[in-house]
């Protein structure tokens, strides 16, 4: 058979014949309407159901977290009254004997600007001496900060303080090599619990006398768990979105799951482990990106409680950086959903925990809050939304519209409420972002190539309090970024041609505005621009 003599009514519809000679863009209209009705609409709608049913089950969640605070708050008792809590005095017979032995873990990683903030916290901690080891864990590749942190070290030895200074050949592990490490030392078996400190983190003198006597006199309780405080949270516009998400974090997840089930995620740092329930776990195992939240699920898995303590706040610092809050961003929504993978089938068939906890911890505070909550964001409002203003026959109710996301960021906002002027800010970053939390979700879901990458978050330290030191006019200023991040150009793209469809074609004016605003943000984020305005408060 002669190919070449195959006319053009042999491959394209009698449709399309009339359109040969038409231009290209005729043609793609052609071939959109042949194919909307089949195939666009009806896939179309599921997207839309599945959008829908993740966005209830999301409502759902937060209106129950936020009825559970508001009783914690109004009729709860704090940790000092739902625990035993007593305060340690000195002993005329015993003397320091009657006080725990305690370790204190500071693991690092090249961490110039930060290291002297965090040792000088750690050394100024108000223990008795003979009592307390400050152990700094130096993964640091870099000779010359290797040897600033030895010396820093050296210097507290020579004041008094018990403080040693530990490395190791390799970074196998990363953090959660290093802390496993640290605890094999001998000198470790003299003590009864450790707290943790990343490298940023200024815990104030009283620390340990607030947290030891939750798990002093409560053998069942395992881990106490500080709040953050954030000193650089006035710093740009971003730090300030960073602050509203993670005051949310703090205020009401944390407290919820302490105050029902006595479980919630362990935050990496600011917190006080019981060491016989942490070796009881299994230690620290380097399997996911998030070692803290792993430690924490194998835990309660053996029966142990935590306990938040949301007065008590610890300093650091947010990423101010893009670059930086993306990678860690990638580490804090991999993590987790790698994390889901790997252990739902043992928290099922565990015998040690209730039916409700199992749950809980399954169901909201895995799949809903770490896996649903990201995946909806960003396919929702960025993807099947717009979509919805190029196929009319398929309409998305008020209520899944407007109300529900509307209902959703107002609970949000509650942890925040000095940043509430920011609350459009806010939608817009966070759309931005989900973009890369739902990739990182389904990296860690699928355990593709960079599911257990594992990137420093950059710290300013010194450089940063000269930074907000400076009087300086608050003025906007932008830095243009080491490359075009392809993704959110092509997803800004995909949102600015909705927008002119729905204003233009459609005529109905439905999202447009909405579009061209986070068209806007995903373009700024896109092209590397990083926005240091500092806001009013």
């Amino acid at each position: 058979m002669d190919v070449s003599r195959l006319s053009t009514a042999t491959i394209l519809p009698d449709t399309f014949q009339g359109a040969r000679d038409i231009d290209i863009t005729a043609q793609i209209g052609l071939i959109w309407q042949q194919a909307k009705a089949p195939l666009i609409v009806p896939l179309l709608k599921l997207s839309l159901a599945v959008c829908l049913a993740m966005s209830i089950m999301l409502f759902l969640e937060r209106v129950y977290m936020g009825i559970v605070i508001v009783f914690v708050k109004l009729f709860g008792q704090k940790p000092e009254k739902r625990y035993k809590w007593e305060p340690f005095r000195d002993d005329v017979e015993l003397g320091h004997s009657a006080f725990p032995m305690v370790l204190v873990q500071i693991p690092m990683y090249n961490e110039k600007e930060v290291y002297q903030l965090s040792i000088g916290a750690a050394c100024g901690l108000s223990w008795p001496s003979d009592r307390i080891i400050i152990q700094v864990l130096d993964d640091s590749t870099d000779p010359a900060i290797k040897d600033l942190v030895e010396v820093e070290c050296q210097r507290w030895v020579s004041k008094g303080i018990n403080i040693k200074y530990e490395i190791r050949d390799n970074r196998n592990g990363y953090k959660a090599g290093a802390l496993r490490e640290g605890m094999k030392h001998s000198y470790v078996k003299m003590c009864d619990y450790v707290a943790i400190f990343d490298a940023d983190f200024q815990p104030e003198p009283d620390f340990l006398w607030r947290t030891i006597p939750f798990l002093a006199h409560n053998p069942e309780i395992a881990l106490v768990q500080a709040r953050w405080k954030f000193v650089n949270a006035n710093e740009c516009l971003m730090t300030r979105m960073q602050e509203m998400s993670l005051d949310y974090h703090f205020t009401v997840e944390q407290e919820v799951g302490s105050s029902t089930y006595a479980f919630f995620g362990f935050n990496g740092t600011a917190g006080v482990w019981r060491i016989s329930a942490l070796n009881e776990a299994g230690g620290w195992k380097d399997r996911t990106t998030v070692e803290d939240m792993d430690l924490a699920v194998r835990a309660t898995l053996k029966g142990w409680k935590f306990v938040y303590v949301s007065d008590l706040k610890v300093k650091n610092e947010l990423p101010s950086s893009l670059k930086a809050f993306r990678y860690q961003q990638h580490r804090w929504s991999c993590g987790p959903a790698n994390l889901f993978r790997k252990m739902a089938m043992e928290i099922i068939r565990n015998k040690k925990v209730s039916l409700w906890k199992k749950f809980y911890v399954i169901y909201s505070f895995f799949f809903v809050r770490k896996i649903v909550g990201h995946i909806v964001t960003f396919v929702f409002y960025c993807v099947v939304l717009p979509a919805t203003v190029l196929v009319p026959e398929v309409e998305v109710p008020k209520w899944g519209a407007v109300y529900i996301p509307s209902i959703i960021t107002l609970l949000n906002a509650v942890g925040t409420p000095r940043s509430f002027h920011l609350l459009i800010f806010w939608i817009l970053f966070e759309n931005v972002m989900s973009l890369h939390r739902t990739k990182a979700t389904f990296i860690g879901l699928l355990e593709a190539g960079k599911v257990n990458e594992w990137i420093v978050t950059e710290k300013l330290g010194d450089a940063l309090k000269t930074k907000l030191g400076t009087k300086a006019p608050r003025k906007p200023r932008f830095k243009v970024g080491g490359r075009l991040h392809l993704l959110e150009l092509g997803v800004g793209a995909y949102l600015f041609f909705c927008g002119c469809y729905d204003i233009t074609f459609d005529g109905k004016n439905r999202y447009f505005i909405y579009l061209f605003l986070q068209s806007i943000a995903f373009f700024i984020v896109g092209v590397g621009y990083v926005g240091t305005f500092v806001p009013n408060s």
